[in-house]
């Protein structure tokens, strides 16, 4: 598939000045004004521009010049409130800022898909409203995970979440972490292709997939790895009773996550002893997390078969953890506390699972097939939970990365040097 005509860019270095980040809400205040009004306009014209396609087929260049530099204002405005980049940002919506959108110039679209694109576009709105500042997708968008519940209510969307923690980091250190930089650049591209779409600037439809949203995320190494070996395929059959068919596991589940609370305090005094897991701790709580990642793909339509109840590797959707590695004792000893960021991004992420899931059920059983920005954006979730669970169960010390990437991003080519060519290599 070719890449989405809508997609955002990111040319940022990272570094926030402390003191445009303390203010930076009191200083966006004449741009939410602006942007109320802005909106107010493009409600009305959009109507008018709504019109004037279904008859052309295509919106007028002028129009089309309209909503492209709202579409890029709300963006620049959504990334300096999220902390997704440092400028004060300009009030007409110019190219050039350090998070900014590509829109494609305008062409024909069908009237057929132009007369009912409200409509169309209402999943593509509650998506976005779970990735970017929107409320996070429900109460019911809630899993147990090891005796808790993460839960998006309340959380907020997920570029609003990674707003809030990384006002606190750039305070203290005067630097936007990478994952949460990215994680919120991605929800605002997400949003960026809906508003796209719905204005009638492509007749592209949103694509969660993180691959066809902007650059290539971050993702460095992790003791705790996405495995991904999906073909997308769904069995109707199974689609429809999804939750019936998980019920077993839900009694297993609760039954093998109160074994696991305990293991885990375990594994807390031993790691403060020892530096370290024990080696048996490891493997039971290693396999937990196993399961946990093929329940959770199951149930969310991440993945198709029916898992089975040990934990064992080899789920098309599951996790690589490595074996148990000597810990920092102060980590340890206040892991909890530093576990509840990465558990305030679990529920921003749960309530978009919870929402690619719901999607994804109405689409699976209709084409047999799970679309892949919804598949690709749960397995973002399911990635970022089982690393949480390994920091949480002192399996590893490594912080849960919140980028959205599937996997690292190619290594460039090394370039080539004559002097380092074999001499027969010529010949």
């Amino acid at each position: 598939m070719d890449d989405h005509p809508v997609r955002i860019t990111v040319d940022d270095d990272l570094l926030r000045s402390r003191l445009t980040v303390f203010f930076r809400l009191l200083l966006a205040i004449p741009h939410l004004i602006w942007l109320a009004l802005w909106t107010f306009a493009v409600v009305i014209v959009g109507f008018i521009g709504w019109v004037i396609a279904l008859v052309r087929g295509q919106l007028p260049d002028g129009l089309h010049d309209f909503f492209a530099m709202y579409v890029r204002y709300a963006t620049h405005v959504g990334a300096y409130l999220a902390i997704a980049a440092n400028p004060y940002p300009g009030f007409t919506g110019s190219p050039g800022y350090p998070v900014d959108v590509q829109i494609p110039p305008p062409q024909a679209q069908s009237r057929g898909t132009i007369a009912v694109r409200l409509l169309l576009a209402i999943p593509a709105l509650i998506l976005a409203s779970t990735l970017g500042s929107g409320g996070g997708g429900g109460s019911a968008a809630s899993r147990e995970e090891g005796g808790r519940f993460i839960t998006s209510t309340g959380v907020g969307g997920v570029a609003a979440v990674c707003a809030f923690l990384g006002w606190f980091a750039s305070i203290a250190r005067g630097r936007m972490p990478n994952g949460l930089r990215d994680l919120g650049a991605y929800g605002l591209g997400y949003t960026a292709q809906t508003y796209a779409y719905t204005l009638l600037l492509t007749d592209r439809y949103p694509n969660s997939d993180p691959n066809e949203l902007g650059p290539a995320w971050s993702l460095p190494p992790h003791p705790v790895r996405l495995e991904l070996d999906d073909d997308g395929r769904r069995s109707r059959l199974t689609v429809l009773f999804r939750l019936l068919l998980a019920l077993p596991h839900f009694v297993w589940l609760a039954l093998w996550s109160t074994a696991a609370i305990l293991a885990a305090i375990v594994n807390w005094f031993v790691a403060l002893v020892r530096g370290r897991s024990a080696e048996p701790l490891h493997r039971f709580l290693a396999a937990y997390i196993h399961y946990t990642v093929h329940l959770t793909a199951f149930l969310f339509l991440v993945a198709n078969p029916f898992p089975g109840f040990a934990g064992a590797p080899g789920y098309p959707v599951d996790v690589t953890i490595a074996p148990a590695e000597r810990q920092n004792r102060w980590i340890t000893l206040f892991r909890t506390f530093l576990a509840v960021p990465a558990f305030l991004v679990a529920g921003a992420l749960g309530g978009a699972l919870f929402v690619a899931g719901f999607l994804g059920w109405f689409a699976a059983l209709i084409t047999g097939r799970m679309p892949t920005g919804l598949r690709n954006l749960g397995a973002v979730a399911v990635r970022y939970h089982a690393q949480t669970d390994a920091y949480w169960f002192v399996l590893s010390d490594r912080y849960p990365y919140s980028s959205p990437a599937l996997q690292p991003p190619p290594e460039p080519e090394p370039e080539w040097a004559p002097e380092q060519e074999p001499l027969g290599a010529a010949i």
